[in-house]
């Protein structure tokens, strides 16, 4: 355990692992905080995130790219409107 002074604006420091990450503040109590770090998605891209199904498929298609595994017969997708 660390014990350190907030400074008189109520700041304190959480070092290096915390450097420009985003983080959440749970206050548990009036005198209990815990600090989470966490990322942040655009609200636009947040559909994909809650569709298990959709996010599947992206997943899998990276991994695919990654293995350089491409369809032999690609969609045309000039013909999509």
């Amino acid at each position: 355990m660390t014990t350190t002074r907030a400074d008189s604006k109520g700041r304190v420091a959480l070092g290096k692992a915390f450097a420009n990450s985003p983080v959440i503040i749970q206050w548990v109590s009036s005198t209990e905080a815990r600090i989470v770090k966490a990322r942040v998605i655009p609200e636009s891209e947040a559909w994909l995130w809650d569709n298990q199904e959709a996010i599947g498929m992206v997943k899998r298609g990276l991994q695919e790219a990654g293995k350089r595994s491409f369809a032999e017969n690609p969609p045309d997708l000039d013909c999509i409107t």
